[in-house]
C-alpha cells in the first residue's frame, strides 16, 4: 500500500548531455532535494533517475541520465549511452544541457544531431554560464545548430533556470499520447526483472515466437519495441523490457543500468509482471524491480521463472511463497503464480490471472458503498487520538482507479498514523478483494 499521488499518465521531460555537465545539479534544483548524486567526477550518475516535479501549475517526471559519450570501448559508458537513447524515446520535452566552458564538443554535436531525428521539443539549456561573457558565447555558439531555445543557466546558482522551466511547462503536452486513453492497445503488459531471469524466453512464450534474443548470458541487443496481439478475444499490449543485454561477465555497475531500462515501460504498463528466478533465488535487484513496479503505481504478478529447474517436494512452492512474503513484504497484494517459460509449464495460467487482476485494477467502488464500508471499518477500530486529539473520518470517495485511488475527508490530515492508514488500506482489500494492484490512500481537511 502506498499513499500520495501517483504520477500515471505524467508527460516526462529528460535532460540529457554528456557527462560531468551538470545534469544532476539541476535535477536536484528542480526536484527540491539531493535525489540524484552530484560530483564532479564524469559519470557518476550512471543510471535514470526519475522524480515527479511540478512548475507553473504543470506536473511532469523528470528524469535524470547518466551521460551521452560517442562511442567508447569502455562498457560503462556505452551502457550510459543506451540509457540516454531510451529516455529520449520515452520523453515529450528534452532538456539539452551542455557546459558554456567547453562548447565546440563533437559529443555536443553529435548529440544534438539525434536529437533533431527526434522530432521532440528540445531545449538547450548552456549550464555553468556565471557571467555575462559565457552567456554570449553561450547564445553565439547553439546559434550555429539552429536551435530556436536556448538558455544561459548556471544550475548550481538557479541563474536563469526559471525561464529555462518555463519553455518546459509551455511544451507539455495535455495528456501523454496513448498513456490513458489508449484503448487499441488493450491490457499493457511489461516483463520485468533483473538481468538473466528469462524475461526474453517468457516474452517468446507468451507470444508464441522467437520476438526477442534469449540466450543464458546477459547480450547486447536492445528492442523496445511493443507488440499488440489477441488471445480469446482480449487484446493485450507488451511491452519489451528486456532492455540492456550484454555478453561475458556483468561489471559493477551495468546490472543496476539494465534494471532501470524496465522504470519508463513500467510507467506506460497497466500490469508488470515481476520476473524472479526460482534456481538462483531471490536477490536485492529484485525487490529493487518490484519496488519500482509499485512505485509507478502498476498491476502487479509475482512470476516465478525456471521452476522446472528446481526440485521439488509437497512444501517446495508454499516455502517458496513464504520466502517470497517474508522479503518482498510491500507486494503482499501480488498473486504468485510458478511457471517455466523454457517448458511452458503454466504459462497459459498468467493470462487467466492478467485478465482477473487487470479487472481489479481498474475496479470503482460507488460513493454510498464505501461511506457505508467506513462506518464498519471505524467502528470495528476507532481512529486514533494524538496529543490529546482524536482523528475523524467525515467521509470517503474513491477520486481514480488504475490504481484505486481513495481520498478520505478528515478533520486534520496530521493526525493519520501510518499504522490506521494501514488498517484501511487492508480493510479495503478484505471487503473488495484487489487484489495485484496497489492502492492509493489521500486524505485531505474537510472544514466543519
Amino acid at each position: 500500500m502506498t499513499s500520495g499521488t501517483g504520477r500515471r499518465g505524467l508527460p516526462i521531460v529528460a535532460i540529457v548531455g554528456r557527462p560531468n555537465v551538470g545534469k544532476s545539479t539541476l535535477f536536484n534544483r528542480v526536484i527540491g532535494q539531493r535525489k540524484a548524486a552530484v560530483h564532479d567526477t564524469p559519470g557518476l550518475t550512471r543510471d535514470r533517475n526519475y522524480h515527479p516535479a511540478s512548475w507553473a501549475g504543470r506536473d511532469f517526471l523528470l528524469v535524470d541520465t547518466g551521460g551521452y559519450e560517442i562511442e567508447t570501448g569502455e562498457t560503462i559508458y556505452r551502457l550510459m549511452r543506451e540509457q540516454t537513447l531510451m529516455a529520449i524515446e520515452e520523453a515529450d520535452v528534452i532538456v539539452f544541457m551542455t557546459d558554456a566552458n567547453e562548447l565546440m564538443n563533437p559529443t555536443d554535436d553529435d548529440l544534438m544531431d539525434m536529437l533533431r531525428q527526434s522530432h521532440k521539443p528540445v531545449l538547450v539549456a548552456a549550464n555553468k554560464s556565471d557571467n555575462e561573457t559565457l552567456r554570449m558565447a553561450a547564445l553565439s555558439e547553439f546559434a550555429r545548430f539552429g536551435a530556436p531555445e536556448v538558455f544561459p543557466i548556471s544550475a548550481a546558482h538557479g541563474v536563469g533556470t526559471g525561464d529555462l522551466l518555463d519553455e518546459v511547462a509551455a511544451r507539455l503536452p495535455v495528456s501523454r499520447a496513448g498513456a490513458e486513453a489508449d484503448t487499441d492497445a488493450g491490457i499493457r503488459i511489461a516483463v520485468v526483472g533483473r538481468q538473466n531471469v528469462g524475461k526474453s524466453t517468457l516474452v517468446n512464450r507468451i507470444l508464441g515466437y522467437e520476438r526477442v534474443i534469449a540466450c543464458d548470458v546477459p547480450g547486447t541487443t536492445r528492442d523496445a519495441v511493443d507488440t499488440t496481439f489477441e488471445r480469446d478475444g482480449q487484446r493485450y499490449t507488451l511491452i519489451d523490457t528486456a532492455g540492456i543485454r550484454r555478453r561475458g561477465k556483468v561489471e559493477a555497475g551495468a546490472e543496476r543500468l539494465s534494471v532501470t531500462s524496465s522504470v519508463m515501460s513500467m510507467e506506460r504498463c497497466d500490469i508488470a509482471l515481476v520476473v524472479v528466478d526460482a534456481a538462483r533465488g531471490l536477490a536485492d535487484q529484485d525487490a529493487h524491480v518490484a519496488g519500482y513496479a509499485v512505485d509507478a503505481g502498476c498491476a502487479c504478478v509475482l512470476v516465478v521463472n525456471k521452476w522446472d529447474l528446481v526440485e521439488k517436494d509437497s512444501r517446495t512452492a508454499d516455502d517458496f511463497k513464504r520466502r517470497l512474503r517474508q522479503e518482498l513484504a510491500f507486494m503482499s497484494f501480488a498473486p504468485v503464480l510458478f511457471v517455466s517459460a523454457l517448458t511452458g509449464l503454466r504459462v497459459q495460467k498468467l493470462f487467466e490471472v492478467i485478465r482477473s487482476v487487470d479487472e481489479q485494477y481498474r475496479r470503482e467502488i460507488a460513493t454510498p458503498e464505501l461511506n457505508e464500508f467506513l462506518k464498519r471499518a471505524t467502528a470495528h477500530v476507532s481512529p486514533p487520538v494524538q496529543r490529546g486529539r482524536q482523528l475523524k473520518i467525515k467521509y470517503v470517495t474513491q477520486t481514480g482507479s488504475r490504481p484505486p485511488t481513495f481520498t478520505f475527508f478528515v478533520n486534520d490530515p496530521k493526525l493519520v498514523h501510518f499504522s490506521y492508514e494501514r488498517y484501511l488500506a487492508n480493510q479495503l482489500r478484505r471487503e473488495y478483494g484487489f487484489e495485484g494492484t496497489p492502492l492509493r490512500l489521500r486524505f485531505r481537511k474537510k472544514s466543519e
